[in-house]
């Protein structure tokens, strides 16, 4: 049952990445792309019906986190609280840029709220990432299975370091570039003529980077956790997972060159899908590592709830993830195609 609850916080935090990853992707190529109040209004009215929706995902996700794995929870929020109030006010921040700029209809407050909305989302994108390099990494757990972290120490990832430091720096830095490909990705999708032109033109040029990034973490991580490639040499299933990524990547390229677009973005969620699931699967059973010592380390077995709870909460989980993918379903179908401006709104 703790493997099963395992799988289903990973499926739900990967399904964040997907969907709210191509939000954050269209606020970091905003100023860039568009040019003009009204493909900036375009670019707004492609997330404006789902990015609060897609939103929903990390806060399942945080519940979920508490009702199945509470210790978890406990020692990670508590642990991260300064990063986690960060975030917290970022998404804040992100969401006002979104909604103000419709409702103060003047050039210098709308330029204000672009520029706010652009920012936080590049920031959220980074600081994602940096989150992951944490949970890969490992942080400074002591024996009762707390920890604390200052946002920084001397950038080296030692036993004691810091929220930043030069590896999770490295990993914030790839989800910004990977998260700017995605939503460029999705940009092309909903709009053409000039934005998608654009659009484009960003994806074909950073992919590359994105490819070198991809393959520099492999290195990263191993130098990081030298244990880290350890469940794919005891169960060789998990080698289809690299190929994956390198099938998306190449699709990614490919499909944008050849203006099949749908493919490219389908390929770049599954980049991201692979990406998660990869890192989960090479952490299991552990859920947060311990820099101090192995043995302080949380897994699903020390952090899981009563057996009981665990079964009874499956019953209610899958209730409520039928009605959130009916709701899911209908919306992207209804808001499916090209984006226009003929009604008021974003």
């Amino acid at each position: 049952m703790e493997t099963l609850w395992f799988i289903i916080v990973a499926v739900m935090l990967t399904a964040y990445v997907v969907l709210d990853g191509f939000d954050l992707g269209t606020g970091v190529i905003y100023l860039a792309v568009a040019k003009n109040g009204v493909e900036r209004r375009l670019l707004l009215r492609a997330i404006g019906p789902v990015w609060d929706g897609n939103e929903v995902w990390l806060l399942s996700a945080g519940g979920t986190l508490y009702f199945a794995f509470p210790q978890l929870y406990a020692s990670s929020f508590s642990g991260f609280y300064l990063p986690l109030m960060m975030v917290l006010w970022l998404l804040m921040l992100r969401a006002i840029g979104i909604e103000f700029r419709t409702h103060i209809i003047h050039p210098v407050w709308q330029g204000f709220y672009d520029v706010v909305f652009s920012i936080s989302s590049g920031l959220l994108a980074i600081f994602f990432g940096a989150a992951l390099g944490n949970v890969i990494r490992g942080v400074p757990l002591n024996a009762e299975g707390y920890f604390f972290e200052p946002l920084w120490t001397n950038f080296r990832a030692g036993t004691y370091p810091g929220i930043l430091d030069w590896y999770t720096v490295f990993t914030g830095v790839i989800a910004l570039v990977t998260l700017t490909v995605h939503g460029a990705l999705y940009v092309i999708v909903k709009t053409d003529n000039d934005l998608a032109y654009r659009s484009r033109r960003l994806v074909l040029r950073w992919i590359p980077v994105q490819a070198l990034l991809t393959l520099l973490s492999l290195f990263a991580t191993g130098y990081v956790r030298p244990n880290f490639m350890d469940n794919y040499v005891h169960h060789k299933v998990g080698f289809l997972i690299p190929v994956v990524v390198a099938a998306s990547l190449i699709l990614m390229y490919w499909g944008t060159k050849q203006k099949k677009d749908r493919l490219a973005f389908g390929s770049s969620c599954a980049y991201l899908a692979a990406m998660l699931v990869g890192a989960a699967f090479a952490l299991y059973p552990l859920v947060l590592p311990s820099s101090t010592d192995p043995q302080y380390s949380l897994s699903i077995y020390n952090t899981a709830a009563a057996a009981h709870g665990l079964s009874v909460g499956i019953v209610w989980w899958c209730i409520g993830m039928v009605l959130t993918l009916g709701y899911f379903f209908f919306i992207y179908r209804m808001f499916r195609g090209k984006v226009r401006l003929e009604h008021e709104g974003h």
